[in-house]
């Protein structure tokens, strides 16, 4: 599982500061009927109970694993936007960074091609090419062993995911501050902060009482639009290959 991964209702879409806009050139589309939504009747405290947000999370997750899969037929342009903020939360740099993803034998792989909207220079970009042969050249070689292995590897982190996600309804406080249109279309504004007792059952949830945050949930179909979390806490990621440090926010917008 990345981290910060499921971080605050599914951070697996993201793990670095800024804001990630995903523009796909030939975006996948789902004919199945939107799923159900789920009841988000308040309780008398102004709460939505971990039940409520176990069941909306869940169906989150699995629309982000359909997404996942039905992509894998595509290829598609990603294009990251990374703002650093300064302390009073103003801009002080910008990078953006544009990928080609292309699927390579069944398993998504990422071409960078613009850096700050500029073709990369010649250097950068068969450094790039030589990447995605390397991986055409392992993958057309992989064993019928090699590749089991690796689909039953996808299919754990997969599984993986769905249970992160029923720990972040036990981890967190929710409460539906109502509605916002982003791009155009009606989401539900929900609020987590950390449960007092909370003890986490998984590994990577023991991170989770050290954030807070905000989630925009789609109410037409269910998906995640929009999320804004900041770390209430200092946390480190290994032993030398992180540290997030308290007052950090992480920002996604999906629609943007």
């Amino acid at each position: 599982m990345k981290f910060p991964g499921l971080v605050f209702a599914l951070l697996l879409y993201v793990c670095l500061p800024g804001i990630a806009q995903q523009e796909p050139t030939s975006p996948p589309s789902s004919q199945a009927s939107p799923p159900a939504a789920p009841d988000l009747t308040v309780g008398a405290d102004g709460k939505l109970s971990p039940e409520q947000m176990r069941q909306l999370l869940r169906v989150v997750a699995d629309k982000d694993i359909e997404n996942d899969k039905r992509q894998r037929d595509y290829t598609y342009i990603d294009r990251e936007t990374q703002n650093t903020l300064d302390g009073n939360g103003k801009t002080k740099s910008t990078e953006v960074k544009t990928y080609e993803i292309l699927a390579i034998y069944g398993a998504p792989v990422q071409r960078l091609i613009e850096k700050d909207d500029k073709p990369l220079d010649a250097k950068e970009a068969a450094k790039e090419e030589e990447k995605i042969q390397k991986i055409i050249d392992k993958r057309k070689n992989e064993s019928d062993e090699d590749r089991r292995k690796r689909e039953e590897k996808e299919v754990k982190e997969r599984e993986d995911n769905r249970k992160f996600v029923r720990e972040v309804a036990d981890a967190y406080d929710f409460k539906l501050v109502g509605s916002e249109t982003i791009g155009g279309r009606d989401a539900w504004v929900i609020d987590g902060e950390p449960h007092p007792g909370y003890e986490p059952k998984m590994k990577d949830a023991k991170f989770l009482p050290k954030f807070r945050g905000r989630v925009w949930i789609d109410k037409s179909d269910l998906q995640l639009a929009k999320l804004d979390v900041e770390a209430i806490d200092t946390v480190s990621i290994g032993w030398v290959l992180a540290r997030i440090h308290k007052g950090s926010r992480f920002m996604l917008d999906k629609l943007a």
